[in-house]
């Protein structure tokens, strides 16, 4: 028996070695589960109400530990197999030659394939059931998992495949055939790939220690399986680049990271990639040893390192350093060793040694793509980033592989070459390159349902993208069936709603909408008999009414397009509910449509009264599931089901036949509902099953004891007896504790449930409750009770087969109800076989069991069979969709395509309902109260009137008893605060309106900040950016009028100058001369500065310190000497200025050759600037240096441009802007003559006033600057044209818009921009004072006029006329004169029109040429740093070169004065030797002998020994032969002794002189060879700038043809020239030809120069050659006057000569006589001496004081030791009197004393002591004194006397 949760048949029996010692999980499991269904059915039989636990046994011995992989990998070895082999196979360890045997085993045959039909996943069926295994067979697949990573891969040109659900899906674009492939292991596959050679491909799966069996194509066969990779599944797999080996990574818990040698079906390496989800794992194509994993947060670079324990896989994370971590979806490695990814940003990540080298982002710092970018491919030199945002863009190739860093932030801006924006609603995922030679087309998979193919060619006759395949995205939220045909439709939250015809496997139709469905259901024919309406739900709470129909049943009209098989039409729509609609039912007489939401209500609406609503109730939960009884029941209820454990029942709901129109809510509230809150009986129910089985396990085991009681009587009688009941207390345990009652804190979740009989039903729970279908029954109904409070129990129950973590979500059934389809959490369906008429399910035991969907995501969300009950049709939340035939022993059509319904009449001419798309509209229960509430506040609203009315009566009435009380006497009048009733109200008042002004204030402070930043945005947008504004000044009598130029601030290209990367840098020669230069004169500055102090000292110290006679001697002859070098100098100066002088003559003696620098700067003009050159067009034109430009230049020259116009525009603006302001001052005045005017007419009769003329007005568009100055005037004028402007003709509302806003401009007058000043306010003033005085004197009364006053009156009247006359001319003057400055000014810029006209064409003509040269710029740097740099190159060779010859030239002048000294060596010794000496000979033998010398130099290294023993050898033999030839004349003769008779001082000088010419010859043939170092250098360094030469005339040939191609480029630029008729003269027959293109423009300047030129040229001509013949004269004279001066020279150097034979007696050379007249050195080796002298002379002096003091030392010393000597003298005297006396004593006292005393010997010997110590210091002094005497003694110290002892006074 096999469990349907594992449906592998056992693949391992086609690999043996892997097999043999495993033990089957499924075998395990099977065994288990069929003990426990024994138990099930025994306790059935004893009860109905206890089940056996279905739970599945785990093996935890089979489980593998991945620890062992955590830490670094290891090579593949056999240590590895029996560490796999401990913990998972049950073998014993075989010998070395049973492995070896197994070992060649192993190897698998290219030719060996295994059996596809024995390797699949099996349905699973109930033993001894019958149930065929064909149940259901697949035919069809409408989904597809677009959002699974790289789930599209591409096997040929006109084959994909992609995984769904547990089936491979191989499709042809063509045909839109498909085949399935199953997977093995029934838990699903994890990732697919193709091998890059097409013939093989993957498929990676899921389970328990998945497999990866790789496939052949097209055969399809299973070529090799791949096993123990991973725990649970795959993530994703990749080939390398010769397909030999393939690299796969575990998703989690493990993330092993595997390398297989898949052929051999045997792991290289693997390791633990991460401790995160890892998304990729791909090698580098340009090395197979190194690989690159991605993930979340991280990236890892791998490498294959062989180590000393072997090959091993080598990981280094990327660390993100400063940025942001991320996960990383696409990445691509690069050839040399770097990696591009992606970011969630969307910018690019360069990755260089494991650390992010750059950041790649767009200008402005833009991201690359908006989101992450989930793919990026190398595709023929371009890189290609795939992005979620829908946009595939193409970069650069090099851009991308040499980006760097240019500052700190890490990012560097670039730009795509180009891109595609595949659609608005599109998410790229991944995308695969079609093999279609020549084209560049992809497939890309869109993670929001669809298959693109896309041309990436990007060319003229590039296709736009085409949508190949449409599907669902995400989760299939509900699926219908018609009742019909073979039509279905299904719903997701992609808010879209799909048609299908399954039958013809068919997609039909679709249509999108706002918001995504999530519950839909097929009208039943009761209410639509075509079938042709669906309605759907929305996760707004809207529910629309579809209609289907067939369009091709319209008229067809003209020019209409391809018609399709179906369309759908929106038919009704209304929003019951507020959240998402989960449910939707129809009554099962059609009358009543019942949906349920999440919003916990339930709304009923009347079919037949297009579905008017009735009402709603509310639920104590979500709902998730209505169902109306059947036919079968008496009454028609509702059975509702709720999320959270509640079910109702509600009868059918009652129809009002009239509308209540005073009702203020749609909610019914008298239904009499049934509510059964299930509670948890599922501990209950396994401790029934425990009970039982332990009572069953009693039983057999009292059976198994009788009968070995009775066996061992019958065998043992009485001791059998004991011996048994020894046995059964040893046998005696306690028993287990049987489990405890739980009930879950939180209901499950109910999932499903359906009717089973009037009042009962079955429901299907998810988490604890799992794994049984439990009988419920509904409660009586009790009104009091209430219903959240209570908690009820199911009465039965029945047990599901391995539904314990897999419940079912979703059941129907067959049309006889003698099948019960299944869909399961894990995505598989399963089929229970009923019997009919059985509402208690008592039967429901065997079962068909499949996997189909996703196993971890891929829940079954709808299933139902078509209505036929032919077809079974399965959508999940994997998106996938499955059409299954159902079997049958009647044999099906051959050909079924399901019906589309005809459209209805009148159709096409129904109008649209109006759709409600806002998710914040109104549901109808909340229209309703809004509509309830209007009326409430109608109501109020009228009643507010009507107080009002009386306010307004009452207020009235208070103002009549105001204005009586104010006709009273004012001692009877009341106050004004009389009538207040109570003053605190006013203030009150006072204090709530300036509250709710706050108030209001606080509210629009948001609108009012937006507003002014909305302000401030337009006027940073629009007006910031303008330097000044458009003014229009009109004139005053005629229509001219004058504008401004509107001027923004100035461009880029005026204010940033780039630097041009193409000019040629200073070479290094040239830096090194000037630093050079730099160096010497710091270091000469800085020598004199050190200098001038020391002499300072000097000075200072010869002032204060007196002279001595050897002081003034050495002055004397420094002085002397200091004169001779003086008078030497001066010689040699005038030498050497006359030698100057002579090589300036030299030097300005011109050569053969000689050419005059006027002459060469002439010709290279003309070589310039005349003769025939070609065009900038001819193809071999050759652009000179001067000419060349570049886009820098190209920007520097628009910047002028800019520049230039933009500061005529503003001379311009000033002058305009003064005109303005002069019009302004003329009105003034003409205001105030105008005043005048009046006030003088005032005077005059009126027979006698001239019209006055009329002030002129400033217009609105001469001061734009007043349009953003308001007030609150016009603010209100604003407002209330806006209220107006809807009334109002478009005309008048102009007219009246411009007329408005002019006034209200004016009005203002305010700080500076008003337009009165203080001159035109005094004269107004003024004018106004005359107005208001000639009113006063008017007021005097009138008397008659004299004479005089009639004669004064008659002359102001002759006055007042002559002003009337003169104010008005002024006026017109006035008006005239800014009229003519007006049109002047208008003429001056009318010209300047024109120029900025050329201007701007000028303008577009730069512009164009610098973006052309913009995208030549690239590639000219590049080749312009290539000369540059081998012109640096060049130059440092030749700067080495010139050093190389300067070393050689010293070299040799080295060797010259080697030579030299040699020479001058023999000619010394043989001057030395004198004449006829007999020795020459033997001492020139001597001299010349060749003699072997040791070098002192150490050896260096081995080269330098050999080149050292080389040259020494050469030398030896050249020395030995050389000794050869001198000795064969010669007898060999010793050179070591000295001949008699010879001088001894000639022979030593002979041996010094030839060791001096052994140095000199060492020397110089060490110089020799550095010489030919240096010319072997010096070739190697020729060679090496020939090289470089070549490639610099190479690379400057190159960019000579780019510079031309340029060239060419921008002669194809069209340059617009205005021309005049008259300026054309290219005229054929009389006439203007109508093609120009063979003309060319020149300026009316340019040409009179060419012919003014002309004119030069000839007379230039006949000057040159009258000039000619000139120096042809000149130079035959000058050749008579050098032979001239040659015979001078000769006769003065004759007598020169003569003169120095006379004086000299032979030819001298003066100017080394007076070069040698001193001899420096000399003079200063004798000032040396002197001073030497002198300084011995003091020192001297100094010793001979020394030795004087010295010696009165040594005499006071004698003549102490002489005194001393004498005492002593005086003493041995006294002392041999004294022994005499004694011994005269002794011999008188007798013989006792006869001996000589032991003091006498004791002072005997210290006397003779001291004696010696004297005579030694004695000694010592005179051996001072010598020293003293000598020069240079030292002097020793004195010796020390031994200290002498006391001397006791010894008695007598």
């Amino acid at each position: 028996m096999k469990e349907p949760g594992d449906q592998d048949t056992d693949g391992g029996k086609l690999d043996g070695s892997k097999s043999d010692g495993r033990q089957s999980p499924s075998s395990s499991k099977s065994a288990s589960r069929s003990a426990m269904k024994e138990d099930y059915k025994f306790i059935e039989d004893a009860t109905e109400e206890t089940f056996t636990e279905g739970r599945e046994s785990r093996l935890g011995d089979d489980d593998y530990s991945m620890e062992q992989l955590e830490g670094s990998s290891s090579s593949f070895q056999d240590d590895y197999v029996e560490s796999i082999g401990e913990s998972r196979y049950v073998e014993t360890p075989a010998p070395d030659s049973e492995r070896a045997e197994e070992e060649v085993k192993k190897k698998i045959s290219e030719n060996f394939f295994y059996d596809y039909a024995e390797l699949i996943s099996m349905p699973f069926v109930t033993p001894d059931s019958n149930i065929p295994l064909d149940l259901l067979t697949l035919v069809h697949s409408f989904g597809y998992d677009c959002r699974k990573r790289a789930n599209l891969k591409l096997l040929d040109s006109s084959t994909v495949m992609y995984i769904a659900g547990n089936q491979l899906i191989l499709l042809n674009l063509k045909t839109k055939e498909q085949i399935y492939l199953r997977s093995s292991s029934g838990r699903g596959i994890g990732v697919i790939g193709v091998h890059p050679d097409k013939t093989y491909f993957t498929v990676a799966e899921k389970g328990v220690f998945p497999k990866i069996i790789i496939y052949e194509y097209p055969s399809l066969r299973p070529y090799r399986i791949l096993q123990d990779g991973t725990e649970l599944a795959y993530a994703y797999v990749d080939f390398n680049y010769d397909g030999t080996l393939l690299a796969s990574v575990g998703s989690s818990p493990d993330h092993t990271l595997t390398i297989w040698n898949w052929k051999e079906e045997q792991p290289i390496l693997r390791t633990k990639a991460f401790s995160q989800e890892v998304f990729k794992v791909t090698f580098n194509p340009e090395d197979d040893e190194q690989l690159t994993t991605s993930g979340s947060g991280h990236i890892k670079f791998w490498e294959m390192a062989l180590t000393f324990t072997g090959l091993k896989l080598q990981g280094s994370l990327g660390r993100f350093g400063k940025t942001a971590t991320t996960d990383i979806e696409g990445y691509m490695e690069l050839p040399d060793g770097k990696v591009l990814s992606g970011s969630e940003w969307g910018n690019m990540l360069v990755w260089e040694g494991g650390l992010i080298k750059v950041e790649l982002c767009r200008a402005a710092r833009k991201s690359c793509h908006q989101g992450p970018i989930n793919q990026i491919v190398l595709d023929e030199g371009e890189v290609i980033t795939i992005g979620a945002d829908g946009c595939i863009r193409i970069w650069d190739f090099e851009t991308v592989d040499t980006a760097d860093t240019i500052d700190e932030t890490g990012l560097l801006e670039i730009e795509p070459i180009n891109e595609l924006q595949v659609g608005k609603n599109v998410k790229l995922f991944s995308m695969i390159k079609m093999s279609d030679m020549g084209n560049n087309i992809w497939l890309a998979q869109d993670a929001n349902g669809a298959i693109w193919k896309l041309d990436l060619s990007f060319s003229n006759i590039t296709q736009d993208p085409d949508c190949l395949f449409s599907f669902h995205s995400g989760a299939i939220e509900a699926l219908a069936v018609s009742p019909l045909t073979y039509l279905m439709a299904t719903t997701a939250l992609d808010c879209s709603v799909r048609i299908y015809d399954f039958a013809g496997k068919t997609p039909l139709a679709q249509m999108r909408f706002k918001q995504g469905g999530t519950a839909l259901t097929w009208v039943p024919r009761l209410v639509s008999y075509t079938g042709a309406q669906i309605i759907v739900g929305f996760e707004d709470g809207v529910v629309r009414i579809l209609e289907l129909y067939d369009p091709k049943g319209l008229t067809v009209f003209a020019g209409r397009k391809k018609i399709s098989d179906a369309d759908i039409n929106l038919k009704q729509v209304f929003k019951p509910h507020t959240a998402r609609v989960t449910a939707l039912a129809y009554e099962r007489d059609g009358e009543i449509l019942a949906t349920g939401s999440r919003d916990q209500t339930v709304f009923f609406f009347e079919v037949e009264k297009d579905y008017k609503p009735i009402g709603y109730i509310t639920t104590p939960g979500p709902v998730c599931q209505l169902v109306w009884s059947s036919v079968s029941h008496p009454e028609s209820t509702l059975l509702i089901f709720c999320e959270n454990g509640y079910v109702l029942e509600t009868p059918f709901p009652t129809i009002k036949e009239e509308e209540d129109h005073d009702a203020v809510s749609y909610e019914i509230k008298d239904m009499h509902i049934k509510c059964f809150h299930f509670s948890s009986v599922k501990s209950k129910i396994l401790r029934l099953i425990e009970i039982e089985k332990r009572k069953k396990q009693k039983e057999l085991k009292e059976k198994d004891k009788e009968e070995r009681r009775k066996q061992l009587a019958a065998e043992m009688k009485e001791d059998g007896e004991k011996e048994f009941q020894v046995e059964e207390e040893e046998e005696r345990e306690e028993e287990e504790p049987l489990p405890e009652i739980f009930i879950p804190s939180t209901p499950c979740r109910i999932l499903c449930g359906f009717y089973s009989e009037p009042g009962k039903f079955w429901v299907s729970l998810g988490g604890y409750d799992s794994g049984f279908l439990y009988h419920c029954e509904f409660p009586p109904y009790e009104k009091s009770i209430n219903g959240t409070e209570k908690k009820d129990e199911p009465f039965d129950f029945r047990f599901l087969e391995d539904t314990e973590d897999n419940p079912i979500h979703t059941i129907t059934f067959s049309i006889n109800q003698d099948l019960m389809f299944c869909g399961m959490q894990n995505g598989a369906i399963r089929v229970y076989i009923l019997s009919q008429n059985n509402p208690s399910l008592t039967n429901m035991v065997d079962y068909w069991h499949f996997n189909l969907h996703d196993n971890n995501y891929g829940c079954v969300k709808g299933i139902s069979t078509s209505f036929d009950d032919r077809f079974l049709v399965t959508t999940g939340a994997d998106s996938n969709i499955f059409v299954f035939t159902i079997f049958s022993e009647f044999e099906l059509m051959k050909a079924i395509k399901a019906k589309v319904p005809s459209p209805r009449f009148g159709i096409e001419a129904e109008p649209i309902p109006e759709d409600i798309e806002d998710p914040k509209a109104y549901s109808i229960e909340n229209a309703r109260r809004k509509r309830e509430h209007d009326k409430l506040m109608k109501e109020v609203e009228e009643i507010k009137a009507g107080k009002r009315e009386k306010l307004k009566a009452l207020r009235n009435e208070f103002q009549q008893l105001l204005e009586m009380n104010k006709e009273l006497p004012k001692h009877m009048q009341f106050k004004r605060t009389d009538f207040d009733l109570d003053s605190k109200i006013r203030a009150e008042i006072g204090r709530k309106t300036a509250h709710k002004i706050q108030q209001v204030e606080k509210e629009l402070a948001w609108e009012k900040e937006k507003h002014q930043l909305g302000l401030m945005k337009l006027q940073n947008r629009f007006r910031d950016s303008l330097e000044s504004d458009t003014i229009v000044v009109h004139a005053i009598q005629s229509d001219h009028k004058i504008s401004s130029y509107r001027l923004v601030k100035p461009s880029k290209y005026s204010k940033s100058k780039r630097p041009s990367q193409s000019e040629r840098r200073t070479s290094k020669l040239e830096r090194f001369e000037k630093e050079g230069a730099g160096r010497k004169d710091s270091q000469k500055d800085t020598g004199e500065s050190i200098n001038v102090p020391e002499e300072s000292i000097i000075d200072k110290g010869k002032k204060f310190r007196p002279k001595t006679l050897s002081e003034i001697m050495v002055e004397n002859q420094i002085e002397k000497t200091r004169k001779l070098i003086l008078k030497a100098e001066r010689a040699q100066f005038k030498i050497q200025q006359r030698r100057k002088e002579w090589e300036e003559l030299y030097k300005s003696k011109p050569q053969d050759d000689y050419e005059d620098p006027k002459d060469v700067q002439a010709i290279k003009e003309a070589q310039l600037y005349m003769g025939d050159f070609n065009l900038k067009t001819a193809p071999d034109y050759k652009i000179p240096e001067h000419m060349r430009v570049n886009a820098a230049k190209k920007e520097e020259e628009l910047g002028h441009l800019d520049s230039m116009a933009h500061s005529k525009k503003m001379h311009m603006n000033k002058c305009i802007l003064s005109l303005r302001d002069l019009k302004v001052a003329v009105i003034e005045e003409i205001q105030c003559l105008v005043q005048e005017l009046k006030s003088i007419q005032s005077t005059l009769h009126i027979s006698k006033h001239i019209p006055i003329p009329e002030i002129p007005q400033i217009h609105p568009e001469e001061v734009p600057e007043k349009r953003f100055h308001y007030d609150e005037e016009i603010l209100l004028n604003f407002k209330q044209e806006n209220m107006t402007i809807q009334d109002e003709k478009p005309s008048e509302l102009e007219q009246r818009r411009s007329t408005g806003a002019g006034g209200g401009f004016l009005k203002l007058s305010s700080g500076k921009d008003d337009l009165t000043t203080r001159d035109s306010l005094s004269r107004s003033s003024r004018a106004l004072a005359l107005i208001v005085d000639t009113p006063k004197l008017m007021e005097f009364e009138k008397a008659d006029p004299i004479d005089l006053e009639l004669e004064i009156m008659k002359r102001d009247e002759i006055k007042h006329v002559y002003m009337q006359e003169y104010l008005t001319n002024r006026i017109k003057e006035l008006i005239v004169t800014f009229d003519a400055e007006l049109r002047l000014l208008r003429h001056q810029k009318l010209k300047l029109d024109i120029q900025m006209k050329l201007s701007d064409l000028h303008h577009v003509t730069l512009f164009q040429e610098m973006l052309l040269l913009k995208n030549f710029e690239k590639q000219e740097n590049i080749l312009q740093e290539r000369v540059n740099s081998l012109d640096k190159e060049e130059q440092d060779m030749q700067w080495k070169i010139n050093e190389t010859l300067k070393e050689m030239e010293e070299k040799k002048n080295e060797i010259t004065k080697l030579q030299d000294q040699e020479k001058a060596l023999y000619a010394g010794f043989q001057a030395a030797l004198g004449e006829n000496n007999k020795f020459t000979n033997f001492l020139m033998k001597v001299l010349k002998k060749r003699i072997k010398r040791v070098k002192k130099k150490e050896v260096e290294g081995d080269a330098d020994e050999e080149e050292d023993s080389d040259e020494s050898s050469e030398e030896e033999s050249s020395l030995e032969s050389d000794e050869d030839e001198s000795g064969s004349d010669d007898e060999v003769f010793d050179d070591s002794i000295c001949p008699t008779n010879c001088d001894v001082g000639l022979f030593e000088l002979a041996l010094q002189l030839r060791e001096k010419r052994l140095d000199i010859e060492e020397s110089l043939v060490e110089e020799k060879k550095i010489i030919d170092n240096l010319k072997k250098e010096y070739d190697t360094l020729s060679k090496k700038v020939k090289i470089v030469a070549t490639n610099l005339n190479a690379a400057e040939e190159a960019l000579e043809a780019y510079q031309r191609e340029k060239q060419q480029r921008l002669n194809e630029l069209l340059v617009v020239v205005p021309l005049k008729l008259h300026q054309i003269e290219h005229i054929v027959f009389g006439e203007i030809p109508n093609d120009l293109s063979g003309t060319l423009v020149f300026s009316n300047h340019s040409l009179g120069r060419l012919q003014e030129r002309i004119r030069q040229l000839h007379e230039e001509n006949s000057k040159q050659q009258k000039l000619n013949k000139e120096c042809r004269e000149r130079r035959k004279q000058l050749i008579r006057e050098k032979r001239e001066m040659a015979k001078t020279i000769s006769k003065m150097e004759e007598t020169v000569r003569q003169l120095m034979i006379s004086k000299f007696g032979r030819v001298i050379d003066l100017e080394a006589l007076q070069t040698l007249s001193v001899n420096t050195t000399l003079e200063e080796l004798k000032i040396k001496k002197l001073r030497k002298e002198l300084s011995n002379a003091k020192e001297m002096k100094m010793w001979e004081e020394k030795i004087a003091q010295v010696r009165w030392e040594l005499m006071m010393k004698t003549k102490e030791h002489t005194k001393k000597l004498h005492q002593m003298n005086d003493l041995c005297t006294e002392k041999k009197k004294l022994d005499s006396r004694l011994n005269t004593l002794q011999n008188q006292q007798g013989n006792a004393f006869q001996g000589p005393r032991k003091a006498d010997i004791v002072a005997r010997k210290k006397v003779t002591e001291l004696i010696q110590v004297q005579a030694e210091r004695i000694l010592a002094l005179k051996e001072e004194i010598a020293l003293l005497r000598k020069k240079g003694g030292l002097i020793l110290p004195p010796i020390q006397p031994p200290q002498e002892k006391e001397m006791k006074p010894m008695g007598l």
